[in-house]
């Protein structure tokens, strides 16, 4: 099955789930960043095949999010790092993870846990709004329209919704 490209689509989310929305991809993250960083090491743990990580890689040292440095040179062999970019995507991989914790997590409770090295408590990923602090729902929030926002495949319902809060914008 042949997928739908999203990076054409005005919308964030859709921009990013065209680089990160399968599950090799955020699982390969997360190896990275938790310190599997060969290849062998990667493929071993996901049990995935060398095609498909190898593709995966790629496309992540090509997108800036995954840099690849050198540690063998016969043969060749690197490791994956996470540069700035990748790193900005942590959260995300943490929101996942608490998501996850909280609703598939099952009786034996969550596989791993996260510590907060500053202050050594074990937490979980909170939204909070960057000017106030309060925490980011469903009910106190609202989508308006931005600079880049349009109407076209994937926002022909979404962009004239949004659009039409141009004046909801609030104090």
């Amino acid at each position: 099955m042949t997928r739908t490209p999203l990076a054409d689509v005005a919308c964030s989310i859709a921009r990013a789930t065209d680089l990160f929305g399968d599950a090799w991809t955020a699982l390969i993250l997360r190896d990275v960043i938790s310190g599997v960083t060969r290849f062998d090491d990667i493929a071993r743990d996901l049990g995935i095949s060398r095609k498909i990580l190898s593709a995966r890689l790629t496309r992540l040292v090509e997108e800036g999010i995954l840099q690849r440095e050198r540690y063998r040179e016969r043969p060749p062999r690197d490791d994956y790092r996470i540069t700035v970019k990748g790193a900005d995507l942590f959260p995300v991989l943490l929101s996942l993870m608490s998501w996850g914790d909280k609703w598939c997590a099952g009786p034996a409770g969550p596989p791993a846990r996260i510590r907060h090295l500053g202050c050594g408590n074990d937490t979980t990923a909170v939204t909070t709004c960057a000017h106030c602090g309060d925490a980011l729902t469903v009910d106190n929030t609202l989508q308006l329209p931005g600079p880049g926002g349009r109407i076209g495949p994937g926002t022909r319902v979404l962009g004239p919704l949004i659009a039409s809060r141009a004046g909801a914008g609030g104090p």
